[in-house]
């Protein structure tokens, strides 16, 4: 019963109008790019209609698998039977100042409370209200590989739309519902297009500096505080931008867009920094 019950929990994740408002966006992009642009342009029944109707379906299943993962999976939550090495911390006082002041235990490195889920999450990078889940150790290789095939997918949408805009004869179109709704479709899949490219280009960064995005800032306050005292500072999980890549994605390169291959991760309590390699 406690299976079903945390099963039904995470189907739930969808009922949320952000989820159900992607997965409209997905379905609308896939229509509209198949059945009207591609099909206007070249016809998606000719050979290069079923070229680029097979790898743009390709895509867009791929961005969609990877979404539910995403939805689906827990980012990863503290053990209740964690407790911090006090050889590490120097001292139990250090220990106790690793207690988080809400939820009463002891936080791993790189956790950090989430107020939305009221849980502390394991390598939490951000609360994503477009999957209605945090984003953290266990589904944040999901959440890229999300982004990279939402990303391919609308780049190749809007390429097919530029194409099927470029062979129209505008001339003879009177109808201004029907411009209205190309300058429409235009705006919004280009400005999606530019978005994602930009979230795919951010979180490829923080990937080859094994950092999450609260990382990042924290960091920069970090770097700010040690240049007033005259001091320097580098993010101590930054092991090298190849093991920074292998320790998110994995060691199999051919695996690195495969959102489910995530034998390599462990217990998400504990992380190889700078000094272990000194």
């Amino acid at each position: 019963e406690k299976i079903q019950y945390m099963n039904s929990m995470k189907v739930g994740r969808f009922l949320s109008l952000p989820v159900l408002g992607v997965l409209s966006v997905m379905l609308f992009l896939y229509y509209t790019t198949i059945f009207i642009f591609l099909d206007d342009w070249v016809g998606f029944r000719t050979s290069p209609g079923t070229l680029n109707s097979f790898f743009f379906t390709l895509f867009a299943s791929l961005a969609l698998f990877s979404f539910s993962i995403c939805v689906l999976t827990d980012p990863g939550h503290v053990p209740p039977s964690f407790y911090p090495d006090v050889e590490s911390t120097n001292s139990k006082d250090n220990a106790e100042q690793k207690k988080c002041d809400k939820c009463f235990g002891y936080k791993p490195p790189r956790t950090h409370h989430c107020r939305v889920c009221r849980k502390c999450v394991l390598k939490m990078d951000h609360h994503c209200l477009w999957i209605n889940n945090c984003v953290g150790y266990w589904n944040y290789k999901a959440f890229f590989d999300f982004l990279v095939y939402a990303t391919i997918a609308s780049v190749h949408s809007t390429v097919l739309f530029i194409s099927c805009v470029l062979e129209k004869e505008w001339g003879y179109i009177k109808e201004s519902s029907l411009k209205l709704f190309y300058v429409m479709y235009g705006t919004m899949v280009v400005g999606l297009t530019l978005t994602l490219l930009s979230l795919t280009g951010w979180h490829i960064y923080l990937i080859l500096h094994n950092m999450t995005t609260i990382e990042y800032y924290e960091g920069n306050r970090a770097k700010w505080l040690a240049a007033k005292s005259g001091q320097s500072y580098r993010h101590p999980y930054n092991n090298g931008a190849y093991k920074n890549i292998t320790l998110v994605l994995g060691p199999t390169m051919l695996k690195w867009l495969c959102p489910t291959a995530v034998s390599h991760l462990k217990d998400g309590v504990s992380f190889p920094t700078i000094r272990d390699n000194s």
